[in-house]
Formats: C-alpha cells, sequence, structure tokens
C-alpha cells in the first residue's frame, strides 16, 4: 500500500471519488477483476476506456486509480505530457519513487543516457573508421526495424519510422555507432544513444518487477492515450506480449484511456486479452442518480440539467457544482457552455479568474499569476477545486471539454482581452526563457528540455495573441529546432497546430497539420523542412537555413545530389555561409569526392578560419588521400587552437604511423584516448601501430581492448584476426573473422582470410565456401581474379580440376600477370604434365621472387593470398634450383618473418610434392629439408598460447 501521507491534490482527487456516481457496471468489473489472483486465466490485465471527450474517462479512470489504491495496489498515471517512450519510463519511474518504490539503476541509465544523448551531437564531425563502408550490422537492423533510431541523429525519422526504409536507416545507425564512440566512453554508451528503447526498458522491466513483488498489482494508467498511442503502442504492445524487454511481472496491469479505439495494426493479434471498455453519456437513471448525491433533487432542476447537458458527464457535473435550487438557476439565457460552467459562482473576480486561467494549455501557480488579473492572484487553490479542473505531476489543466468553450467564449467576447492576456503570458514565458538561456548556445538552449518547454508557451501564446505576426516567427522555430534538437521539432508543429485551433486561425492550425503529417510521412524531418519553404515571411537567411539543414538530413539519407543542390541553393542566398559550405564538404566527402571536399573546407576555413570542424575535416581529407605530412600540418594546427581535441590526435597518430613514425604515433593515441575513454577507434589504431612495429602480442592487446569497448567493432575484430593468422593462431584467426563477418562487414578479404585460415588448418571444405562468399557478385570493387586462383587451388586438392582449371581461367582472363595467378596455374600445369612439361610456366615468375624492400608493413587485407617469399621458393623448388632455393629461404627466415609466411611457404613445398611422386631421392632429400627448415622457424615462431 502507500507507504506515505497523501498530499492535498491527492485528497481533493479521494473526495471526488468519494461522491462518484455512475458507471456501476464498469466498477463493478474492475473491482473483481483486482480481486482475482494474477496468475488466474481471468484476470484482465489490459484494459481501455474509451468514447467521446467530456463522456468522462479520465473521471473513470481516476475512480479505477482509487479503487486500485485502496486494494492495496501500486498505481502510476501518466498523460499526454509525455512525448516518447523514454519520457514515459522515466515520468513512470519518477512516481513510483515519489511512492517509495524507485527504480534505482534505471534512474541512473536515464541520467547517463540524457548526459550523452547531446555529446554524441559534437560527434557527427569525427573520423570514420578504417576498412570501408559495411552493410547494415544486425544490430542495427533491430534498432531500425523497431522504429527507435530516429534520435535526430539519423534522417527521416521521428517516434514514426514506419515509412522508412530500415536498409537505409540501419546504415546510418552504423555510421554514426563508428562516429560517435569517439566521443562517448564506452560500447554501452553508444548503443544507449541509438537505441535508447532498447537499452533502458529491459533495466525498467527487470526493476519494475521488483516494485511489483511488494504489492497484490501494479496498475499503470495512460491518460489521453489518443495523443501518445502512435508513440507508445509498439513499446506498450511488445511490453506486454513478448520477451523482447524480459518478463514483465504479471500483477503488472495496464489501463489506456483515450478517445479512439486502439489502432488494429498494432493490436489485431492481441484484441482477445482487452477488457474494451467503450463509454458513452450518462443514461438518464445514472444522471439522476449523480445529481441526487450531490443534493440537486427538485424535479424542475434535474430536467433544465438533463436538458442542457445532453447527458455528457462533465456537463452533468459542472451544472451540479453549486447545487441550484431552482431551474431557473439552470436555464441559461446566453445559452452558452461557460456560463453554465460559472453561473453558480457568484464572486465576478473567481470568474473572471477561472476564464483567464483557462488561456494556458497547462497551469502551475506561477503561470497562473501571470493569466489572471491581480486581484486573482491568491485564488489557484479555489481554481484546483473545480470539477473541471485535474492535477497530475504537478500541472493543472481544463477538461477539454470546458476549456474549449472558454476559449471560444474570451476570443469572441472581447478580441482586445484576448490579445492581450495571450501577449502577456508569451512576454512571461520569453522572459523565463531568457534567463534560462542566459550563456548557453543556441544548441545548448534547445537541448535543455525547460527551455524548451518555456520556448513552446512561448509561441502558443504569441500566435494566439498576434497570428500575423508571430506565424513566421514559430515556423523558424521549427528549423532552429530540427538543426539543433531534432527530435522536439513534432513539438513545435503540434503546439503551432493547437495554436490554429484554439485561436481559431485556420491558416495557423493547417500549418501545425502539414509538419506533422510530413514529419510521419517517408521522407520525415527533410518533408518537414520542405514543407517550410512555402512559409510566409521567409527571407533569403531564413530559406538558406531551410535548405542547410534539409542538405544534412539528405546526406544522412546518403541522397548525395538532393543534398548538394540543397547547400548549392543555401549557398546562392546566402554566398559566405561557412556552415553550408562545411556541409558540402562533408557531403563530397561521404560522396567519395575527396578533392571537391578539401576546396570546400578549406574555403569554410577562408570564412572563418578558427572553428574546429573544418580545420579537422580538412586533415582528415588529406590523410585519406594520402598526403600525410600536409594532414600533419592541419592537424597541428587543429590542435594548437583546439588542444583538447581527441580526433586530431588521433588521426594525426594515424599519419605518424604511415610515415614510420611509430613511436610518436603510440604517444598521440594515447592521449587521444585519455580525452575520450571509450574512444575504441584510437585503440584499434594504436594495435595497428604495434602490427607495423611487429609487436604483435600487444596489438592483440590492443585489439582486444577496442573489442570490449565496442563488441560490434567488426573492423577491430577481422583485424584481431589477421594478426592471429600472422602469428600462426589459426582456431583465433578462424573465430575472428568468422565475429566480423557475422557483424555485417562488407570486405571481402576477411572470408578470403578465414579461407586461408581453414586451408592451413586443414579444412577445404570450409575454406572453400569461404572462397564462394569472398566472391560475391554483388560486391563491387573486390580482387575476384586473386580470389579465384585461391578457389582454384581449393579444389584442385579436393579433387575436382576441371572445376580448378575453370577457375583459373576466370581469374586469367581478369588478372593474368596477377602473381598468385600465375603461380596456381603452374601447379595445375604440374598436376596435369608434371613438373618437367610445367618448367616454362614455373619460370614465368622469376619476376615476382623479389619482395619489396624497406615497405611499412601493409595494412590489412590489400597483400595476396600467397606472398611473393612463398612463390619464389615454391617456383625455384620445381625447377631444381636449389642454391636459389637455399638463398630465398634464407631471406624468408630472417628476423621479424611472420609466421604466416612461413606457413604459406610450406604449404606450397606440400602442393609440390604431391604433385611430384616421380621425383629422385635427391630432390625428395632437398625438398624435406626446405620444409625441415621452415617448420623449424614456423614451431619457434608459434604462439606458446592460445
Amino acid at each position: 500500500m502507500d507507504r506515505r501521507r497523501l498530499s492535498r491534490q491527492e485528497l481533493i482527487r479521494a473526495r471526488r471519488g468519494d461522491g462518484f456516481v455512475g458507471r456501476d457496471g464498469e466498477l463493478a468489473a474492475f473491482r473483481a477483476d483486482l480481486a482475482r489472483d494474477p496468475a488466474d486465466p481471468d484476470f484482465r490485465f489490459l484494459h481501455h476506456l474509451h468514447g467521446q471527450g467530456g463522456v468522462g474517462k479520465t473521471s473513470l479512470a481516476q475512480r479505477f486509480e482509487q479503487m486500485a489504491r485502496e486494494l492495496g495496489a501500486l498505481t502510476v498515471y501518466v498523460d499526454e505530457s509525455v512525448h516518447g517512450v523514454p519520457e514515459t519510463m522515466a515520468e513512470i519511474s519518477a512516481r513510483l519513487g515519489r511512492q517509495g518504490s524507485p527504480l534505482k539503476s534505471f534512474d541512473k541509465l536515464l541520467a547517463t543516457y540524457r548526459e550523452r544523448r547531446h555529446e554524441a551531437e559534437a560527434a557527427l564531425a569525427g573520423p570514420d573508421e578504417p576498412g570501408g563502408e559495411a552493410p547494415p550490422s544486425p544490430g542495427s537492423m533491430v534498432i531500425a526495424r523497431a522504429g527507435v533510431a530516429g534520435m535526430g541523429l539519423i534522417p527521416g525519422v521521428g517516434p514514426l519510422a514506419g515509412a522508412v526504409d530500415t536498409t537505409q536507416l540501419a546504415r546510418g545507425a552504423d555510421r554514426l555507432r563508428s562516429r560517435i564512440g569517439a566521443r562517448l566512453r564506452n560500447h554501452d554508451e553508444v548503443q544507449l544513444v541509438l537505441s535508447p528503447v532498447e537499452v533502458l526498458t529491459p533495466v525498467f522491466v527487470r526493476e519494475l518487477g521488483d516494485a511489483a513483488d511488494a504489492v497484490p498489482v501494479l496498475a499503470l494508467f495512460f491518460d489521453t492515450y489518443e495523443a501518445t498511442g502512435p508513440l507508445l503502442d509498439t513499446w506498450l504492445r511488445d511490453l506486454l506480449f513478448s520477451d523482447r524487454y524480459g518478463p514483465l511481472a504479471q500483477n503488472v496491469m495496464v489501463i489506456l484511456s483515450g478517445r479512439d479505439p486502439l489502432d488494429r495494426r498494432c493490436w489485431a493479434d492481441h484484441l482477445e486479452h482487452v477488457t474494451d471498455v467503450p463509454l458513452d453519456t450518462f443514461t438518464e437513471a445514472e444522471a439522476r442518480r449523480y445529481l441526487a448525491a450531490r443534493d440537486v433533487t427538485d424535479a424542475d432542476t434535474v430536467e433544465a440539467i438533463l436538458r442542457l447537458s445532453g447527458g455528457l458527464p462533465v456537463l452533468v457535473s459542472t451544472l451540479a457544482g453549486s447545487r441550484p435550487g431552482a431551474a431557473d438557476a439552470v436555464d441559461d439565457p446566453s445559452d452558452t457552455a461557460v456560463e453554465r460552467f460559472l453561473k453558480w459562482e457568484t464572486d465576478p473576480v473567481r470568474r473572471e479568474a477561472a476564464l483567464a486561467a483557462a488561456l494556458p494549455r497547462h497551469l502551475d501557480e506561477d503561470v497562473y499569476r501571470e493569466a489572471v488579473d491581480a486581484e486573482a492572484a491568491d485564488h489557484f487553490g479555489w481554481l484546483c477545486t473545480l470539477p473541471f479542473v485535474s492535477e497530475r505531476g504537478g500541472r493543472w489543466r481544463y477538461h477539454e471539454v470546458v476549456r474549449t468553450a472558454m476559449l471560444r467564449l474570451q476570443r469572441r467576447r472581447s478580441p482586445r482581452a484576448w490579445t492581450e492576456r495571450h501577449g502577456r503570458l508569451a512576454e512571461a514565458a520569453r522572459r523565463g526563457r531568457e534567463e534560462r538561456g542566459s550563456g548557453r548556445s543556441p544548441a545548448g538552449c534547445r537541448w535543455d528540455e525547460r527551455w524548451r518547454e518555456l520556448r513552446l508557451r512561448e509561441i502558443y501564446h504569441a500566435l494566439c495573441a498576434d497570428p500575423r505576426a508571430c506565424l513566421a516567427e514559430a515556423l523558424s522555430e521549427v528549423t532552429a529546432m530540427a538543426r539543433y534538437e531534432p527530435t522536439a521539432v513534432r513539438l513545435v508543429a503540434e503546439t503551432v497546430r493547437q495554436a490554429g485551433e484554439d485561436g481559431d486561425e485556420p491558416e495557423v492550425r493547417d500549418w501545425g497539420t502539414r509538419l506533422t503529417a510530413a514529419l510521419d510521412g517517408p521522407d520525415g524531418l527533410a518533408g518537414a523542412l520542405t514543407a517550410l519553404l512555402a512559409g510566409p515571411g521567409l527571407d533569403a537567411a531564413g530559406q538558406a537555413e531551410i535548405h542547410r539543414v534539409r542538405g544534412r538530413e539528405h546526406r544522412k539519407a546518403e541522397r548525395w545530389q538532393q543534398s548538394f543542390a540543397d547547400f548549392d541553393r543555401s549557398l546562392e542566398l546566402v554566398p559566405d555561409d561557412a556552415d553550408a559550405v562545411f556541409g558540402r564538404g562533408l557531403t563530397h566527402r561521404y560522396a567519395g569526392d575527396f578533392e571537391r571536399a578539401a576546396e570546400d573546407f578549406a574555403r569554410a576555413l577562408d570564412i572563418d578560419p578558427d572553428q574546429a570542424a573544418p580545420l579537422f575535416q580538412l586533415g582528415e581529407i588529406k590523410r585519406i588521400m594520402g598526403h600525410h605530412e600536409q594532414a600533419l600540418t592541419v592537424f597541428d594546427r587543429t590542435l594548437e587552437l583546439f588542444p583538447q581535441h581527441g580526433p586530431s590526435h588521433g588521426s594525426r597518430a594515424v599519419c605518424l604511423r604511415r610515415l614510420n613514425r611509430y613511436e610518436e604515433a603510440l604517444a598521440g593515441l594515447t592521449r587521444a584516448i585519455e580525452l575520450h575513454p571509450g574512444y575504441a577507434w584510437a585503440m584499434a589504431e594504436r594495435g595497428m601501430t604495434y602490427r607495423a612495429m611487429g609487436r604483435y602480442t600487444e596489438a592483440l592487446a590492443e585489439f582486444d581492448r577496442a573489442l570490449a569497448t565496442d563488441p560490434e567493432y567488426a573492423w577491430a575484430a577481422a583485424t584481431r584476426g589477421r594478426i592471429a593468422l600472422l602469428t600462426g593462431r589459426l582456431d583465433e584467426a578462424v573465430a575472428n573473422f568468422g565475429l566480423a563477418v557475422a557483424l555485417g562487414t562488407a570486405n571481402p578479404w576477411v572470408p578470403a582470410r578465414r579461407a586461408k585460415a581453414h586451408q592451413l588448418l586443414g579444412s577445404e571444405v570450409q575454406a572453400l565456401a569461404d572462397y564462394d562468399r569472398a566472391i560475391d557478385p554483388d560486391v563491387p570493387d573486390i580482387p575476384r581474379a586473386v580470389f579465384q586462383a585461391a578457389r582454384a587451388g581449393c579444389l584442385r586438392r579436393a579433387g575436382r580440376p576441371d572445376a580448378a582449371r575453370e577457375a583459373v581461367g576466370a581469374a586469367s582472363a581478369l588478372a593474368p600477370d596477377e602473381p598468385v595467378v600465375r603461380y596456381e596455374s603452374a601447379l595445375l600445369a604440374t598436376a596435369a604434365s608434371g613438373v618437367r612439361a610445367a618448367a616454362p610456366v614455373w619460370e614465368a615468375l622469376a619476376p615476382f621472387w623479389e619482395a619489396p624492400r624497406n615497405a611499412e608493413v601493409r595494412p590489412p587485407y590489400d597483400d595476396d593470398l600467397t606472398g611473393p617469399a612463398a612463390i619464389a621458393i615454391v617456383s625455384r623448388c620445381a625447377l631444381s634450383d636449389w642454391a636459389g632455393a637455399r638463398t630465398s629461404l634464407a631471406g624468408l627466415l630472417g628476423d621479424g618473418t611472420p609466421w604466416e609466411r612461413m606457413a604459406e611457404a610450406e604449404f606450397g613445398l606440400r602442393d609440390l610434392a604431391a604433385l611430384w611422386p616421380d621425383r629422385d631421392a635427391t630432390t625428395t632429400g632437398r625438398l624435406a629439408a626446405v620444409r625441415r627448415a621452415l617448420l623449424h622457424r614456423m614451431a619457434e615462431a608459434a604462439p606458446t598460447s592460445a
């Protein structure tokens, strides 16, 4: 039971509940349900109250809540003030906490989410992971299909993401994940920002179950569900009927109260579990009982109330509120609903206060004092006792039927007073907003929930006061919110729509409706921005900003041409807009046009020389293009201006590694990780630096660290597999390459390398399957000739010579001079005709016997599957050039040669021996000696433990 003293508001609600009359059948059914064991098959855990406005949905839901509490239940009540799933969970947690049942772990995770959510915005200009673009990872596809990646960081997505292509959305999530890893602290925080519902809900459900364990029933009430249903439907359905978020306690009950029936598209498969509670107006008998309970018994008076109210409960309640004693006290010459609501309040100050207090959408005492005249300032307590005023979460609101009527009366009665009062409320909100935003950036203001609330209040009242003068400014806030806090764009659009509705201004209402419809359409936020271009009073700067923000949205969706068109148009309107030039540069970068990207970043710096983002991106472009010395100069300038810029430390270090300045590179990467402890990209790059230095154990440790930070880091898994293969950890190599494949890497060298590991382990069938995967015809720009040649070796060893020759033929048609293609051709020629007859083919390999000297250790995946040293040793042995073979062997067995290179040569000698059955004893001995030397050094180089 509730373990605390009731508040004044709860006592008021309880007193109202004590006099609740009517709805006997609904109350009896709900009471019976509360009395059941939740394990009973007849226990109804999902109730839906619905009906027209004023029919008493909220009153009945509140009576249900009171009844549940009286029977020992723990209850939580939320309404339309929530605007998303995380906010709903936060509200439920806060209310449970105030009742002595806090969700501590959830609250801690929620606080982290709110902090990290905005940090992620700053990471969008950070470096990409190396290794190329991958298809969407499985995790991102889950996020996309759940429709919860629409954080404003990924385009075209609001709370309703059904019309968005999930592959596009998932690819955006993957790119975002790779880039915010530099700013956030660890993988868990990246996941929390990208998929808050998926991360927060399991913790919420677990702790909700702990709270439910202490009570017979935990009842969650969702009022005004017609407003929140589109945001909460899927989440609630999955919460109740799937295991997606973990097991929900069986004694959790959900009560939905709204105007409309449930959306069958979401709930159709579960309607048999829904207790449907349709509500209509009071029957005459119910209305009479209600009036009798309030001492309204005069027959003529009762008849007058029945006639005026039409049985609508809110009107019956209001007309009975002052217990009229005669029919003439009810009959209303003006025939306005407002006079019915207030006619028995004789104090003119209070009457006027009740009207004025209807102007704000929500009330607290401060807002009330701004709304009413000075003489009514102390009557807030009285207002809260009126039957059509209810409180939730410290805010009061009028019943929609009553408020609508009061607004209409004031608007018609005195347009001047209407304008003055709304103007006063708008001014108060503006002052509060400016005070709240003092010293903050435009982005920081819009990230602040309280600032946003004040800004929305200001927009609403300004539009009601003077719609023609204020509409353009209100619409400009849509653009500003789209730029800095896209998730709040819907709130602005809804505010505009409601202001138009309440102020009876069709143009304003239509704008709000148009914007919300666009947000729910296939283009999402980009569609809403398109609609804004037709807005009133839009000057060149305003148009330019819309094009700039829409260009960003198109870039996120990889609609390159539309993005370029928007940025170009923005610059036509405002030629020296550094932000637009920079945005176009990012589009060029991600579209792969690095030269033009560099031009735009340089131009943005000419306009505004001391900005971190274009300076860093210019350095990135120089690095990506291989101009490492030039990139170093740019990164040095960046760090001179912004010493704490972690991505610049990291990218500068990569340039140093490429220039063989390894110790300096390690120092730079260490500094980047100090600045951003969860910087998995920098950890992986430190691993690459250790690999280039031949310090494989330390390299593996760094990739382990990167994967521990971000378990979905496909490139890190693949590179760890590459190092494992280099050092002879074949089982680890197979496992890590397999992980990279499972995480969705598109790099064809990953399955090709796994195939090689399988070959060295003697698993030709698995190797052949991986080569088939690597040759995927749907993947562009892959070395198909190399993969076909390696595949031919698998087929040859599997006893399928015809298929092997076909594969070599396909490889030769693509790249006849590729060393591995010629090498496999020689082995096939030897198998068909013998070693002597194949001598010319082996001799053709002579140009590839010498490896490049003083070359940096190559990055992963760009070297041949059979290295030049192996080709030299095997071909010289095939030609009986034993002196040359010994020379090549001595070079191969020098210090620092990876185990893999020696294994390639030994593997090739095994192939040659199998194809040379008629060799003499001398040849056999010499081949065996070369193999023994290789096996001895391989044993020395092999890892001592897995």
